[in-house]
Formats: structure tokens, sequence, C-alpha cells
């Protein structure tokens, strides 16, 4: 056996710089002549920490050198990646490791049958799925199998628990024995089960037969069991050593085990984790690591070298005492100068997301004008990151996100979501012309002449959602004139476009196929094609073997999880010395200036999430650290960023919620900081941040008061513009003169003038055919093309409305509809006066009756006194004045019929009002005036706008009734309330 010696186990101290130190170390202690560092073996904890050493390397050689063999240690294939040095022979008997797509997918089957009927469906289900999946591996990193759950430490913990969370852990420990017979069975096991026997193989292999050449683990932090046993058998290889990124070696003993036991029980059988424990601490973890070690802290020594990029000393002891556990922070009272000074620490606090972001950016832009000055932006907060990313772009100023964009915000990614929303949609307006309209669909020269046949149809698509599926566009497409596009287009979708289930590997192919057919080699050709092809083929392999099935209108929301997990990276470096990392990426990275994002409660530290499979309780008794855990690894990644020579930690007040809380990180930073804390705060970067985009105050906007000249104002009126002309000049003059009609949305909701144009044409075609008036309602549903949801709403309510108005005419005899839905048209003093009366009814007397259908409430008598509802007065004097030329004579009637709901009414809609005051009514005009009041009005509104110089006046009424129509065009709450 061969002779043990003293652990080699260093620490590299946080204002030192990781990467950069350990490298200054590296070369004088491990390079030779010829083979440089060759010889040497790095086990590092990432493969972008491989990347941030190499880069370190580069600095440091000069001339250039040969680097040393690098490996991850979670790599799946470690034994290849170490070659003779784990003996591929003896390492051959290690199962391979079941791939994490089709485990994910065969635990959903698993549930689904192990559930029932209490199994939820499609999406719900994967995500489920997910989360088994993901405690699955938690146990399994902490080296716990399916038998623990059943021994008597956590069954009477869990006899305890509430009968949900019982019945949770059952379940948990029924799924994974069924799921671990079965890779029994096809001789594979789990990837993180693979990593422990990797790292217990490697153990095994070095402390019997120690390798010729030097091994050294650095920056590795995880506390994994197995993993630390792999660590202590390096550190006493003769040519080993493993190096801990900012070990404090400072904390007195007694702050050191206030932290809590750590995994190391006082007494046996009791749980690792104590209720006590300091897991929020950033020196935690670390002492987990070096108990499950069997390292002593006094065993641990100083790394000797620092890097380029180092801050003073004190800064370590500044950062040991920001972060003392709550008892021996009562020492900050009297804490000396040198254990608290911070000097290069910078806080700036700024008013939301947007302000923060530019003020970074300025911050790195004015760091960049330095020769050789290193930035680096760390931050959880991807959205603020993409802030900052373009907001350099200024600058012309390129950085690359090293945590990547989700595949779901890619343009490739987009593509199959969009597509998927078609599916489960049954191409609704909105997903459709989403899809449509990607950049990618027909990228190149045609895009031009397809986003014009796009347009017509989105155009012609607006309005209430339609009947599902793509005949009824196909009707729209012809009516918007692009049918001959349409057909091109309704084949590559029709596939999508089916009721009911098919198999998710089906889909992927459909999905796949159209998104080709749409946008050709542009889906796959670029980075985020690339993954896209990667994550379907993956998909579509796995779900062939399961035999995943999916229905329609679950595929958009389990492609979106799927998808979510993807990240995307730019093929090519942005500014060489700008760097953007998430808190993963940013570990053993160092630069000059080091900002820190985010600092927000729930942000930065992330808010802790409880498993929802086994209960804490549960977790805590078999040995697994809990969800506060992961407060302590943030607080030692921000740890180790404020180990920078300068460094900024920033945070928005406001967040898209609301108001924020400040990260408890940086609520200690300013206790520190005490009376100093003035000259620590960061206000020149928020000051230019505002300073950039802030513009010379705008004069109070008039209101408006346009005027056209005498030829642009004389426009044919019409019966509804009389009113609006009068009520709101403006309104008239952005309507009937600079034609500016308003567009539906997609998916509206039936508004007024849908559901008005529905009743008219009912009724219209009832007055004229006499056919029975439920037939032609369906007619008109159907023509329309009404989704089956607003026709099942509306259809009861309509014909119910319907049935009044055949009941009322039918009551009355002797009075006999003459027009029904007709236009018609007269000269008033050269300008041309335009209507549609909806019916006009013969009298006995020979007189005619005006009669307005109503779907709404129709305009009130204090209205009509005021002149702002005077359509049946309009219609009533083209009625006399031969506008209509198949009923010429005297109107002595007005009224309007309301299908609203009424009390009075034997079908419960439908009653009958009138603008002339009779009765016992006390607004409205007199039955003989009418006529002359509305020509008196018709005279004035023409005199004034239209023949006249008038200015059409923004809301010049502003007490009458109208349409907001125009409101955002006439900027109508910059002015309104001090136009006078």
């Amino acid at each position: 056996m061969p002779e043990r010696i003293h652990p080699q186990v260093y620490s590299i101290a946080a204002h030192r710089g990781f990467a950069d130190a350990l490298v200054a170390g590296l070369i004088p202690r491990y390079s030779d002549s010829e083979l440089g560092l060759a010889r040497l073996t790095l086990l590092l904890p990432s493969t972008r920490a491989i990347r941030t050493v190499q880069e370190a390397f580069v600095r440091a050689s000069g001339g250039g050198m040969l680097m040393p063999r690098m490996a991850v240690v979670g790599d799946l294939d470690l034994d290849e990646t170490l070659g003779v040095l784990l003996d591929p022979l003896g390492a051959a008997d290690i199962p391979p490791a079941v791939d994490p797509t089709r485990r994910w997918l065969r635990l959903a089957e698993i549930l689904r049958a192990e559930m029932g009927d209490d199994a939820p469906r499609g999406s719900a289900l994967l995500r489920l799925a997910s989360e088994f999946a993901a405690t699955m591996d938690r146990l399994l990193v902490e080296d716990i199998g399916p038998q623990e759950l059943l021994e008597e430490r956590v069954m009477g913990v869990v006899g305890d628990l509430a009968e949900h969370w019982q019945r949770a852990v059952h379940r948990f420990a029924r799924v994974q024995a069924i799921w671990l017979a079965e890779l029994a069975a096809t001789g594979t096991i789990d990837a993180a089960a693979r990593r422990n026997r990797l790292f217990d193989h490697a153990a095994t292999q070095w402390r019997n037969n120690p390798p010729a050449t030097p091994i050294v683990a650095a920056g590795v932090t995880s506390a994994a069991p197995a993993l630390a046993r792999l660590l202590r058998v390096v550190s006493e290889l003769p040519l080993g050593a493993v190096i801990l990124p900012d070990l404090d070696l400072s904390m007195p003993q007694d702050v050191w085990a206030e932290l809590g036991a750590a995994g190391a029980c006082a007494n046996p059988g009791d749980p690792p984790f104590s209720e006590g424990d300091a897991v929020t601490h950033p020196q935690y973890h670390l002492k987990l690591l070096l108990n499950r070690m069997g390292i002593n802290r006094a065993e641990v020594q100083q790394w000797h070298r620092k890097g380029v990029a180092a801050a003073p000393p004190e800064r370590t002891h500044a950062i040991s005492s920001l972060f003392l556990p709550p008892q021996a922070s009562k020492i900050w009272v009297d804490l000396s100068a040198e254990k608290r000074r911070l000097s290069g620490v910078r806080v700036m606090e700024t008013a939301n997301p947007e302000e923060e972001a530019q003020a970074i950016a300025l911050l790195i832009r004015e760091a960049v004008s330095v020769p050789e000055r290193r930035v680096a932006l760390v931050t959880p907060d991807r959205p603020l990151a993409r802030r900052v990313v373009q907001h350099l772009r200024r600058w012309n100023l390129e950085a690359d996100d090293t945590a990547g964009r989700p595949l779901t915000l890619t343009a490739a990614g987009r593509v199959l979501l969009q597509l998927a929303d078609i599916a489960a949609q049954r191409a609704a307006p909105v997903s459709l012309i989403a899809a449509l309209a990607n950049p990618l669909v027909r990228y190149g020269e045609g895009r031009g002449e397809w986003l014009r046949h796009l347009r017509a149809l989105d155009e012609q698509l607006r309005g209430p959602r339609p009947t599902p599926g793509l005949t009824p566009v196909a009707d729209i497409a012809d009516e918007a004139k692009v049918a001959d596009w349409w057909a091109e287009v309704s084949p590559i979708l029709a596939p999508l476009c089916q009721d009911g289930s098919l198999p998710l590997a089906e889909w992927l192919n459909r999905l796949a196929a159209a998104g080709e057919a749409l946008c050709g080699d542009a889906l796959w050709s670029r980075e985020d094609g690339r993954a896209l092809a990667q994550f379907v083929e993956d998909l579509r392999l796995h779900a062939r073997d399961v035999g995943t099935v999916l229905e329609a209108d679950e595929l958009h929301a389990a492609l979106s999880d799927a998808m979510e997990g993807n990240s995307v990276r730019p093929p090519y470096g942005g500014h060489p010395r700008v760097a953007i990392y998430g808190l993963i990426e940013s570990r053993m990275a160092r630069a000059d200036l080091v900002i820190c994002a985010g600092l927000n409660e729930g942000t930065w530290p992330a808010r802790p999430a409880t498993d929802p499979l086994l209960a804490p309780a549960v977790l805590r008794a078999l040995g697994v650290p809990g969800a506060d855990f992961r407060i302590g690894l943030a607080a030692h990644d921000l740890a180790a960023a404020l180990g920078a020579p300068d460094v900024v930690l920033s945070r928005a007040r406001r967040d898209e919620g609301g108001p924020a809380i400040a990260s408890r990180f940086l609520l200690r930073v300013q206790a520190l900081l005490g009376d100093l804390l003035d000259r620590h705060v960061e206000t020149e970067a928020v000051q230019l941040a505002r300073a950039l985009d802030d513009a010379p105050s705008a004069l109070p906007y008039p209101q408006p008061e346009p005027r056209p000249d005498a030829q642009q104002r004389k426009v044919a009126l019409s019966v509804t513009g009389l009113d609006r002309l009068r009520a709101d000049p403006y309104q008239f003059y952005a309507g009937s003169i600079l034609r500016l009609d308003e567009m539906d949305a997609l998916d509206a909701d039936p508004g007024p003038a849908w559901q008005g144009e529905l009743a008219h044409k009912i009724l219209e075609v009832w007055h004229k055919t006499g056919r029975p008036i439920a037939d032609i309602a369906e007619e008109q549903l159907a023509q329309m093309h009404a989704h089956p949801l607003t026709r099942a709403l509306w259809r009861p309510r309509l014909l119910k409305a319907l049935e009044w108005v055949e009941g009322q005419i039918a009551a009355d005899p002797v009075r006999i509809p003459t027009l029904f839905e007709e236009w018609g048209s007269m000269e008033w003093n050269g300008v041309t006066i335009r209507g549609r009366i909806d019916r006009l009814d013969r009298l006995e007397d020979g007189s005619y009756a005006v009669v307005d259908y109503k779907t709404g409430r129709p305009p009130s008598g204090a209205q009509v006194e005021a002149g702002y509802a005077l359509q049946l007065g309009t219609l009533g004097l083209m009625v006399e004045n031969g506008g209509f030329a198949k009923a010429i004579g005297k109107a002595t009637r007005f009224e309007y019929w309301s299908l609203g709901r009424s009390d009075k009414s034997e079908t419960g809609f439908g009653y009958v009002t009138t603008p002339i005051r009779e009765g016992a009514k006390r607004s409205g005009i007199a039955a003989d005036a009418f006529l002359p009041k509305a020509r008196e009005y018709l005279d004035d509104a023409l005199n004034r706008w239209i023949l006249g110089d008038e200015p059409f006046t923004a809301r010049l009424n502003p007490d009458a009734p109208g349409y907001a129509t125009y409101d955002q065009l006439m900027r109508l709450d910059e002015w309104m309330g001090r136009e006078q």
C-alpha cells in the first residue's frame, strides 16, 4: 500500500483573483522546460471554468506554452477524458448513463400509470415528471437510494406530516423503485449515479496506484459525498493538490463553529444538518466539503501567489466581517477600520431596471475606454443582462451574455412554438399571424411580397375570432383578395390543425416539416437553428422510443417547458474586455471592474424553492441540504466578486411587479459601512443615465384645432357623422376628412359594431324575404365566421330580441314596414347628406315612422335636446326631401327599437323609446319642433365646419357621448383639464 502524505489543500483568498492566482502558482510549481504544463491534469468544476483558466494561462504565459489537460469533474465521460489516468479497462464495468430526455418522458409514463385517474394531463404531467427527475438527482448526488426513504429515521418524520406529504413520500419511493428496476433491466444508470461511480472508481485507482503525473483539483466547491472522497484522495497524491476558492482562514474558530455541524454530527444518529446551521453563510458549503473530505480547516494552507487583478488584502478581511453569522456579527460595533475597509466598492441604486441597465452600460463604456482594463457584469437577472447588451450597442460595443438566451426567445425557437400554438389554438388569428410573420419565414428576397399578402389577411381577420380551423380562413382570405397566396400556405399548416391526440414524435415531424416549408434553410442555418435541430432530434428520438402521446392543446405548453432549459450562445466573441456572467459562469472569473447587478431579494439571492415532492423535514432527515443552502452559494458568489479591485453593487428600487426589497447581502454592506456609506455611493453613472435620454421639457400640448382649407372641408356628411361633428369636431375631422379608420384587434371581443352589424343584417334579410328569423340568424353567424363560443353566447340573446321585433310588428298590422336598411342621399346647401334608414313604416294616416334599431342603450332625451343625437331627425328630413325615392312624405314618428334587456318584454329583450317629448317625459324635443330643430342643427353644423372655416376643435363638448377612438391621436391626456 503506498505511503500516505499530508493532505495538500490550499485556499485562494477572494482579493487575489482565483484564476489568475491559480495560474501564477501552477506555472512555477509544475511547468517543465520541455513539456511546459502538459504533464499536469487540472480537475475543474465546469466547461466555463476551463475557458476562464485557459484565458488566465494566455495572459500569464507571455510567449506561449503547452497547457495542462483540463477535465470537468461532472462530465459523464470523465473516464474517457482522463484516459489512462483512470485505466479505461477498469472503468468499463460502470454502466452508461440513461439519456435525461428519455428518463423525463419515461417518468411521465410511470406517473400516468401510478396515479391513474388522478394523473394530470399533457404538459402538467411532463412538468411533474421533470420535478421527479430533479428530486431524484438531488438524492443521488448525496448517495441516497430509494430504500433510505423507508428507513425508520424517515418514516418517523413522515408520520408527523400532513396527509398530502405522506402520500407524496410514498408515491416518490414507488416511482423511483419502478424506475430503478427499468434501469437495471436495460443495463443503464442515472447520470448522477454514474458520476458518483466514476468519482469512487477514480479515488480507488489513484489511492492504490498514484499517477506519476500531477493532478490538481481547482475551484471545485460541490460537497457531494462521492466528490468529496475523490478530492481527499487527490489532496493526498504525491503530486496532487486541492485548491479551494476563498476559504476564510482568518475567521476565528468560535465563529467557524457557529456555522453549525455541517454534516459532522456530534452524536451518531443525529441528522447531518440541524435547524441551527447557518446554511446561508458563504462559508457553510466549504465547511461541509471539508467535513466530508475529513480535512480540518487548520490543515488548509494559503495559496502563495496572487493574480494580476488582485485587490488589497484588507478587502478579504472586510468580506469576512461582512458575512459574519448572527452572534458573531455583534462585533461590528467595535470592528476596527482595517476589517471594514471597502475602498473600491460602490453602491448604486436606480429607480427601475431600465435605468439600472443604462447606468451599468455607462460604467462599462467608461471602463473599456481605459487600455487593458477588463470589466465584468455579474447578475442572475437575465432580462437585465439583455437590456445592458442592447444599451452597449449604442457605442458599437458587442457584449456576449455567457449564460446565453433561452431557445424559446430565439427566432428559430419561436417558429416551432408559434406553429405549436397554431395546433393548440386551431389556427386562431393571433397565433396564425404571429407564426406567418416570424422573421425567418420566407427569409430573403421574397419576404416583401409575403408580408404584403399577410397584411391583407391580417386586416381582414381583425375582429372577433372566427370558427376554428383553416376552412374559415380560406373564405376570409378570399375576401382579402389573397386566395392564391393562401392556397399555398394552407397545405403547409393543414397537418397541424386536427382534433385529438398524436404521438409527440409525429407532432415534431409535422412541426419541423411545416417550419422548413415556411422558412427553408434559414430555420436551421444559424446558431439558434442548430440548437433547435438538436433539441428536436433528441426529443423526437426518445419520444418515439417511449411512446409519448400529447393532445393538440397541450403541445405548445409542453414544448415551451422543454425548450426553456436550452440556452443558445453566439458562435463568435464580443468585446474581448467585456464579459456578462450569470452566477455560475462568474465563478473563478475576474476583472478589474466587477458590477454585481440585480441585488434585490428574490433575484440575488433567489427565493428558496421548497421541493414540491419531499417535505423539508424528510430531506433534513435524509441528510440533504435544505432550500436555504443555495442562498449560501449565492452569498459565496457575491463574496468572490467583492474581491475585485473595483466593485459596483447595483439594484433598482422597483421591478416589473412594484417596489423591490434590497438584497440581504446589500443591506449587510450598507450596515457594515455605517456612516461611511455616503462616500461609497455611485451617483455619477445614475445622473448620466438620466441625462442621456433627457430632452428639453416640451411645451404644453395645446388643444388640437385643425383648420383644413375649404376644398378639404367639403366632404359628404353621413347622418351619424352629423352627431359626431357637433359633439367632437376633431373626431369628424380624423374620420371623415383624414379617413383614419380604427382597426379592430385580432381576437377582439364582439363589440357594439359587430353586434349591430349582425343584428341589422339579420333583420334586413328577414324583412325582405319573410323567411324564419332563426334560420337567417344561423346563416349570418356562419357567414361572419363566428367562433362557436361567440355563437353560443350571443345566439340565445339575439333570437329572443329578434323574436320580440317579430312580435311587435305582427301586433300592429295597420303599420306597414316600407323600407328596410335602405341607403339614401340628399343635397343640402350644396353638401351631400347620406344615410341608411333601418326601417321606415307607413302609418295609417299616410305619414311615416322612422325606426332605428339599437343593440345597446338608445340616446337619452337630454342628448337629443343638446343636438348630439339627431340621427332620426336628419333621416326624417331626408324622407321629406326625397332622399329615399321609394318613400317620400311626411315623417311624424321617430322611434328607437332597442334589442337590449327589458323587464317589460315578454321575451326578456326589446323595448321602444322615442326622442320626442310626450306623455310624462321631461326631456326630449316636442313633436312639432323635432324636424325644425334637426334642420337648425344641420344648418348650424354645415355653416360652421363644412361651408365655414371654424376649426375642428377636439372635445368641443366634453360632456357629449362618443367613442374614444381618436383620443390618443388628439393627445387628450396632455391638455384635457387645462384647455382654458
